[in-house]
């Protein structure tokens, strides 16, 4: 039988909190779940339990909305956008998928969306109609920071006909006993900053996608920004509670969603196309991300010692969360600094993951 080893545990801790002690970053929260609890939650460089914006982390939450109304039958994979929302027709996306949504294959990846617009239905509604395809879906895959998730919002919005943040509240938060996992937040949230240096060979946020640049993220400082709940970047909550999230993507308590749905979320992989972002097999199912077992775990936010079998997101600043299906463990790290070298802050982060999954031994 496995179990949590206290000494690894008390590496992975001083490993995270070496960044802060060290002025790399302003602020860092790690917390590691095991069997249905939470065994280590700790903050560096920021009041205890504070809660951060959890950036692309944020599209599983997301996702889990879709997961739960494929488990009442209100939605399927095949779902056209433009059969809930009829207007997101226009200009030839009539036949965009839930499927392409989530697995980022849609065709609009840099399609814009206010967070302040997206917020209002009746605006997001006119912006997702004024939308373009980029290729035809279901035939590319690259990166949709929010677009994808915005169309999401808007069919979860018509579908329940409640708005998408106060769904996810009561219908998964609430019965996971996870309230202070939000999507969008008002009062304190840790204050994003940016840090680093940029050099002549430095490869900065902005360099790979516009709407993970330091200049977009740091809106979230905004109250306004904050509280619209950007559905594909912009939930705010602790560590603890996104990694509570993903135990019970493992153990999936009184059955939220139905057993088939939840397996195909975090084990089918549908989308093996080649990531421009990252130069490698997207590895995305229907809202997540499998480690796998071709060697690039590590630049999907895993780092070394996860199974092929691990599920989960990344976020920029180096946010990692995911759970792994073969020691029971899940892990998640959240910052408040925008390091401005894209790449460092994922090898950072990368060797961090590594020590989180040594944290259980046989």
């Amino acid at each position: 039988m496995s179990t949590v080893d206290p000494a690894r545990l008390d590496a992975l801790r001083a490993r995270a909190r070496r960044d802060v002690d060290d002025g790399i970053l302003p602020a860092v929260q790690l917390a590691v779940g095991y069997e249905g609890d939470i065994v280590a939650f700790e903050t560096y460089g920021a009041p205890a339990g504070s809660r951060f914006v959890t950036f692309s982390v944020t599209k599983a939450f997301t996702g889990g909305l879709a997961w739960l109304l494929k488990s009442e039958g209100l939605l399927s994979d095949a779902t056209r956008v433009s059969d809930v929302v009829p207007e997101f027709a226009a200009n030839g996306k009539q036949d965009v998928t839930i499927e392409h949504l989530l697995t980022h294959t849609a065709g609009f990846p840099r399609a814009p969306m206010r967070p302040q617009e997206g917020a209002d239905r009746e605006q997001r509604r006119k912006r997702l109609s004024s939308w373009r395809l980029d290729w035809t879906p279901g035939t590319r895959t690259e990166y949709h920071p929010t677009s994808a998730y915005w169309a999401l919002a808007e069919v979860v919005d018509e579908v329940t006909g409640a708005d998408f943040r106060q769904v996810f509240a009561d219908r998964i938060a609430a019965p996971l006993g996870i309230s202070g996992l939000t999507l969008g937040a008002t009062g304190d949230v840790v204050r994003i900053e940016s840090v680093g240096v940029v050099g002549d060979d430095t490869e900065t946020l902005g360099d790979r996608v516009k709407e993970t640049g330091e200049d977009f993220l740091l809106r979230f400082n905004q109250p306004e920004v904050l509280a619209s709940g950007v559905p594909g970047a912009g939930a705010v909550g602790t560590a603890a509670d996104v990694a509570a999230f993903y135990q019970a993507l493992l153990h999936n308590p009184g059955q939220l969603w139905a057993p088939a749905v939840l397996a195909d979320a975090t084990g089918n992989v549908r989308n093996t196309m080649t990531d421009p972002l990252f130069n490698c097999a997207a590895n995305r199912t229907l809202g997540l991300v499998v480690a796998g077992d071709d060697g690039r775990a590590a630049v999907r936010g895993f780092g070394a010692h996860t199974s092929p079998r691990a599920f989960g997101c990344l976020g920029v600043g180096g946010q990692i969360a995911w759970a792994d299906p073969e020691t029971g463990l899940s892990f998640s790290y959240i910052t408040a600094g925008l390091d401005v070298d894209v790449v460092a802050s994922f090898t950072r982060s990368a060797k961090i993951a590594g020590l989180a999954a040594r944290c259980v031994t046989p």
